[in-house]
C-alpha cells in the first residue's frame, strides 16, 4: 500500500493525465508529488495549480540530474508519451528511448513499484507511429523486472485536453463550420479522464500489481454525437458539416505543410474510422470508483471555472 506522504512521481506529468492526476491526488490529501516533464508552458502550469508539488523540467530521453528525483520513491506513474506528429523520430524519443532512460533511473534507485500507462492501441487494428511505439514500451516495461500494473485506457478526454476533444472545442469557438469526415458515424468509447486517474489512485492506494486492464469508456458513441454534444455545452454556433473522407484526407495533408506538429494527422484520421471496439470491463468495481455519464463529464470537462479555460501547448 502507498501511503499519503510517501514519494510519489510522475513522468510526463504536465499533459493531459498528468495535470488531471496531479490535481486529483493532491484533493485526497497526497504530500509528497514529484512532477517531470520537458514542456516549458505546460510545467508552469503545473506548477501553478500544485504549489506544494515538486516539478522538474527535463527530457526524459537524454540521461541527467532529473533522475535523481526518482531517490526513495515508492512509486512511478508512467505517463509521458508522443501521441501524435508526424515525425518517427519523436516517437521513439519520448515513447520507448525515455522509457528505457526511466526504468535505468528506477533500477538505480531502487523503485519498486509502476503504473504504467499504456494505451488501447496496442489491441488496435490500426499501424502507425504511435500504436508501434506504444506496443513497444508496454513491452519494455513488462519486461524491466520491476511490479507493475498496465492499464490501456481508451480515446479520453477531461481538463486540460489540448489535443482531441479539447481541440475539437476550440476549433469550434474560432471557425463558422466543422467538418466531419464521411458519415461521421465511427463509433469511439471515450473515458473520462477524472474517472481513469481514480483507477490510477486505486492502484496506487492498493498497490495492484502483476495485472494488464483494458480500461474503456462505458459508452459507446459515435464520432459526429460527440461533436454534437461538445457543440451543444460548449454553445458554439458553428455549423457541422459532412465532407468526403478524401478530401479531409487531403486538407489534412495541406494543413501538415505549414504545421510541424498539426494536431490532428492523416494517420489519426485513419485510425479514426478504423471500426474497433475495445474491450469493456467493470472496472467501476474492480477498482471502486464511480462512472460518469458522458454527459455530463462533458459538461464538467467543459464548464468548470476552475479548469475548462486552462489549456496546454503542443
Amino acid at each position: 500500500m502507498i501511503g499519503k506522504n510517501d514519494k510519489i512521481v510522475l513522468t510526463g506529468a504536465a499533459g493531459l493525465v498528468g495535470q488531471n492526476l496531479a490535481v486529483l491526488l493532491r484533493e485526497q490529501g497526497y504530500t509528497n508529488l514529484v512532477g517531470i516533464d520537458k514542456q516549458p508552458h505546460n510545467t508552469r502550469i503545473l506548477r501553478e495549480l500544485n504549489p506544494r508539488m515538486t516539478v522538474v523540467e527535463a527530457d526524459l530521453a537524454r540521461p541527467g540530474d532529473w533522475s535523481e528525483a526518482l531517490r526513495d520513491a515508492r512509486a512511478l506513474v508512467m505517463l509521458q508519451a508522443q501521441i501524435g506528429g508526424a515525425v518517427y523520430a519523436e516517437f521513439v524519443a519520448n515513447n520507448l528511448t525515455a522509457t528505457e532512460t526511466i526504468l535505468a533511473a528506477c533500477r538505480a534507485h531502487g523503485v519498486s513499484y509502476i503504473v504504467h500507462i499504456s494505451s488501447s492501441v496496442v489491441n488496435s487494428q490500426a499501424v502507425d507511429f504511435y500504436t508501434e511505439t506504444k506496443k513497444a514500451q508496454e513491452q519494455l516495461v513488462l519486461a524491466s523486472g520491476i511490479p507493475c500494473v498496465v492499464l490501456r485506457p481508451t480515446l479520453m478526454f477531461g481538463w486540460f485536453d489540448r489535443k482531441h476533444l479539447g481541440w475539437l472545442s476550440r476549433f469550434m469557438q474560432r471557425s463558422p463550420v466543422f467538418p466531419i469526415p464521411g458519415s461521421g458515424h465511427y463509433m469511439r468509447q471515450p473515458l473520462y479522464n477524472r474517472d481513469f486517474c481514480r483507477i490510477i489512485s486505486a492502484c496506487l492506494e492498493r498497490r495492484i500489481t502483476g495485472e494488464t486492464y483494458n480500461i474503456s469508456g462505458m459508452e459507446e458513441v459515435d464520432y459526429i454525437d460527440i461533436i454534437r454534444t461538445i457543440k451543444a455545452v460548449s454553445g458554439s454556433r458553428t455549423r457541422i458539416i459532412r465532407i468526403p473522407y478524401r478530401a479531409f484526407w487531403f486538407l489534412l495533408r495541406l494543413y501538415a505543410v505549414f504545421d510541424r506538429n498539426p494536431p490532428f494527422t492523416t494517420k489519426q484520421l485513419k485510425a479514426l474510422v478504423t471500426p474497433d471496439r475495445f474491450e469493456v470491463i467493470p472496472w467501476d468495481q474492480l477498482f471502486a470508483v464511480r462512472r460518469t455519464p458522458f454527459a455530463e463529464a462533458i459538461h464538467e470537462t467543459f464548464t468548470d471555472p476552475r479548469y475548462a479555460q486552462i489549456t496546454l501547448e503542443f
